[in-house]
């Protein structure tokens, strides 16, 4: 079962996410103090950190730093009150994936943690997938075509990796802005479209009659095989 720390000094939030967190499936373990909150991810093994910014012992920005100074890979999503560009620049450059400001749409945030959860696996039991003289290892993020390297973005993995785990079946726009950016609506789905047809550039013979990623009118995509 997946495995998500959070570290929230605020009682009602706390349990909030717990709450939420467990309905969706996940299993939770939660503390109030960011000391406390690095004993925890020291000695288990989690799939995620939902980190709040203010804390007592230890803010989250110094225990985002350390975690990942010790070699830490476990995604972080860090929770804070405050909104300037300043503050979530630096809790990205001390290592947090994303950055989530107070208050928000639980439904936001629950894509967001599904989203992140894909992009590190966690989520997927799919981690290899070939076709024609495609080979793509997601958990690595290598991808070959015939004998030589095939460069893809890592957005571009998850675009794949979602269509291959549902070959055959449509795949909506507002699934990829869900799943694979992690929110559940934008100004325009066209930016999907355009990571597709980029994305189409790079694997398909004839992108303008594509093989594999055939455009469903009007709802989404599929990946055919």
């Amino acid at each position: 079962m997946t495995k998500i720390l959070i570290v929230e000094d605020e009682p009602d939030m706390r349990r909030g996410l717990e709450d939420n967190l467990q309905f969706e499936g996940y299993a939770t373990v939660s503390t109030s103090n960011g000391l406390e909150g690095l004993r925890l991810a020291r000695q288990d093994k989690f799939d995620l950190i939902i980190l709040d910014l203010m804390l007592p012992g230890m803010d989250g920005l110094d225990l985002c730093r350390q975690l990942k100074r010790e070699g830490s890979s476990t995604p972080i999503i860090m929770l804070t009150a405050k909104g300037s560009e300043s503050d979530r620049v630096m809790g990205l450059e001390v290592g947090a994936d994303d950055y989530i400001t107070k208050p928000f749409s639980l439904r936001e945030l629950l894509a967001r943690v599904k989203a992140i959860l894909r992009r590190s696996g966690a989520l997927s039991s799919l981690s290899e997938f070939q076709f024609d003289d495609i080979y793509l290892h997601f958990g690595r993020y290598e991808a070959t075509k015939g004998s030589r390297p095939l460069q893809l973005s890592p957005r571009e993995f998850e675009i794949l990796r979602l269509l291959a785990e549902h070959r055959g079946e449509i795949v909506t726009r507002e699934r990829f802005l869900e799943e694979v950016w992690g929110y559940e609506s934008a100004p325009s789905t066209r930016t999907v479209d355009n990571h597709i047809a980029k994305l189409r550039q790079k694997i398909e013979a004839d992108p303008d009659n594509p093989k594999y990623i055939i455009t469903v009118h009007r709802i989404g995509y599929k990946f055919a095989l």
